[in-house]
């Protein structure tokens, strides 16, 4: 999750790994091809290559997912641990290149599962994955856990042939830890840097992710979010981010912080590439109540949506009171509303949403409560076997490898949350029904005032600096909040660059409209091309 709002409310080895702050490095039983790149048989590269275009050359067999695969691999192996050294992969899969040669086998025998088959995958560390990775949230706590079962994400994902190439670091907790935390760091893993400048933050909590799409270690990535964790990320590592609606992907399988704010979503370079991903993994799952509401049961064909002519006759309302203070990103981003209107949108500007900012308290304490319950309910699943069973458990864990957890910053909030009571408790009900009645008010007053498709604003502003001593450096603006406690839809696209950093458009829609916002962001994207490719800079004042 991503603490913009919270904080205004208040050594071991794995099988083919071997992790420790700040590093780690692969064991490799296989070999990989030298990072030149090249895939077998091809001068082209993984570099900024889309998914379609990686499903066409294995179609033609220019390419296999063997090789598809080992050139990832080759890049984790030369840009993650060399090189630039992002450090945003925590653990790769020991089994990819036997998961590829599968999918290789099937396709030759005329078999395809859809248009993710032999694509590698990369997954965020709080979500299950029942074979030779751990699954740990990016604490030592965890990091001999070994899930009993597939997250249903993950599931979808093998069943779609998608190929697990990794996981990827986070920020410690899904960043549900400490106030003064510093995103993208976690006792397992270290710390993750920026791909367009290395003294600058990913952002948090799927720092990994999204550090890892932007640096071409896979395809696609799955990030999870709470308030922020897939749209922030998304900003400052310029890509594309899907919050979808609570309860269009499950989030069995998936280490909790909030049973009404959690959910999992694609981050990937392009809009089609995250609507190939989302299409994958949405779906009603028996394991999670919130995937049986309406609209949940039959996801829309996102892929359909891809229009290059969809902002022609779209209503679209501008908040500026998310824009923040940078004038950078207001530039870039009134530049981008002029796009929104030339290629035929309808825009009013500003449109004003009533409850922004009114309950931030009351979202903070059902963080708390359902943190707190979640973690034991997820602990319980892991059968006897569990490292730990309670949050009480976790903290006491932390407290005994002080020096090793908790060499920069504590675990205030976790203290926080274990005071809390069951979800019976009425301060937990009231909480909760105040910051949703709230924030579905707020966007749904919104989105009627002038009979809107969607909302437009900043996602956030440029990546700041990484600090372990101070922590992070937020520095206002930013579009989370609302349709994270609503559970509202939330899509971000690259809308250009400041001082050599990501900026991205976010728009904001009705419960189960990803289908619309995929179209918006597609037409936008189409449009400008306003993504570029990660430079590697020492420093963002040196770009």
């Amino acid at each position: 999750m991503d603490r913009r709002d919270v904080l205004r409310a208040g050594s071991a080895a794995l099988a083919g790994v071997v992790f420790g702050p700040g590093r780690m490095s692969v064991r490799a039983s296989e070999s990989v091809v030298a990072p030149t790149e090249a895939l077998a048989g091809s001068a082209a590269t993984v570099v900024e290559r889309g998914v379609a275009e990686l499903q066409a050359s294995m179609t033609t067999g220019a390419v296999t997912a063997r090789a598809v695969a080992e050139a990832y691999l080759a890049r984790v192996e030369a840009v993650d641990r060399g090189g630039p050294g992002l450090n945003s992969v925590i653990e790769v899969n020991p089994d990819a290149l036997a998961i590829a040669e599968t999918l290789d086998r099937e396709r030759r025998e005329g078999r395809t599962r859809g248009p993710l088959h032999g694509i590698p995958v990369l997954v965020k560390d709080n979500i299950d994955t029942a074979d030779r990775m751990r699954t740990s949230a990016g604490s030592l706590a965890l990091a001999s856990s070994t899930a009993p079962r597939d997250a249903f994400i993950v599931e979808r994902l093998r069943a779609a042939g998608a190929v697990l190439l990794g996981k990827t670091n986070l920020s410690e907790w899904a960043n549900f830890r400490s106030t003064r935390s510093t995103s993208g760091w976690s006792s397992r893993g270290g710390q993750t840097k920026n791909p367009y400048a290395l003294d600058r933050n990913p952002c948090g909590s799927s720092s990994g992710s999204g550090a890892a799409v932007a640096a071409s270690l896979c395809a696609v990535a799955i990030g999870t979010e709470t308030d922020g964790s897939i749209v922030c990320p998304a900003n400052a590592c310029g890509l594309v981010g899907i919050k979808p609606t609570v309860g269009l992907v499950s989030r069995s399988g998936i280490i909790p912080i909030s049973e009404s704010q959690d959910t999992a979503g694609p981050m990937a370079r392009t809009v089609a590439d995250a609507a190939a991903l989302l299409a994958a993994i949405a779906g009603s799952d028996p394991r999670d109540r919130a995937t049986q509401r309406r609209g949940a049961a039959a996801p829309a064909d996102y892929l359909a949506a891809l229009d290059a002519n969809g902002l022609k006759g779209a209503r679209l309302g501008v908040v500026r009171k998310m824009f923040g203070r940078n004038p950078s990103v207001e530039r870039v981003i009134n530049e981008a509303i002029d796009t929104l209107r030339r290629l035929g949108a309808l825009v009013v500007d500003p449109v004003v949403v009533p409850s922004q900012g009114k309950y931030d308290d009351a979202e903070y304490q059902v963080l708390l409560y359902e943190f707190k319950d979640g973690l034991r309910k997820y602990f319980a699943a892991l059968g006897p076997g569990a490292p730990v069973t309670s949050l009480a458990d976790v903290i006491a864990f932390n407290d005994a490898h002080r020096d090793r957890v908790m060499p920069y910053f504590g675990q205030e909030i976790m203290l926080e949350a274990e005071t809390k009571g069951p979800l019976t408790s009425p301060a937990y009900r009231k909480a909760r029904a105040t910051s949703r009645q709230l924030a579905r008010a707020g966007l749904d007053a919104a989105l009627a005032s002038h009979r809107l498709d969607a909302l437009v604003c900043p996602t956030g502003d440029p990546a700041f600096p990484i600090d372990l001593i101070n922590g992070d450096h937020y520095t206002g603006g930013g579009a989370s909040t609302g349709p994270a406690v609503s559970g509202y839809p939330h899509v971000t696209v690259p809308a250009g660059l400041v001082y050599g950093l990501p900026v991205g458009l976010s728009i904001i829609g009705r419960p189960w409209s990803e289908a619309t916002l995929i179209r918006l962001a597609y037409a936008f994207e189409q449009a400008t091309k306003a993504r570029r490719p990660p430079v590697y800079e020492a420093s963002a004042m040196l770009g």
